[in-house]
């Protein structure tokens, strides 16, 4: 399945390492994860040269493409909220999950649609789960 995966950037890099352990996780089980890159360190110095109209092209037709969106939404980010929001509106189905300590928007965590699945995870096992399962329904 192709999965956008979504996570924050210019919001901070604080969970930085369970965005690695989540994309090795969907790569190692099949999965074409179209942002890979975004949860590796590199990134920021690799984006800071890449002309905003640039990103946001490339990242909406790799939403287009995607089969299904993940996304980490411990960190708050705007970049992150607008995926969410276009990949719904686009009837792409969307998981947001976070640590369950994490503060998340009341816009995320309010949202009823029926495309929109917001989990807390304790553990990075238990967020690999939730993530499996989610791919599992969607599939």
């Amino acid at each position: 399945m192709k999965v956008y995966f979504s996570c924050s950037l210019t919001g901070g890099r604080n969970d930085e390492a369970i965005y690695g352990v989540l994309v090795d996780h969907l790569q190692a089980a099949g999965h074409e994860v179209l942002t890979a890159h975004l949860a590796r360190p590199a990134v920021m110095r690799a984006e800071r040269v890449v002309d905003p109209g640039e990103v946001y092209h490339r990242d909406i037709a790799w939403i287009e493409e995607c089969q299904a969106l993940v996304a980490e939404v411990s960190t708050p980010s705007h970049g992150v909220g607008y995926e969410i929001a276009y990949a719904l509106e686009r009837g792409k189905p969307v998981l947001c999950c976070y640590r369950r300590d994490a503060r998340v928007s009341k816009m995320i965590t309010g949202n009823d649609s029926p495309m929109l699945r917001v989990i807390a995870y304790a553990s990075p096992d238990e967020a690999l789960t939730l993530v499996d399962r989610f791919l599992g329904d969607v599939a």
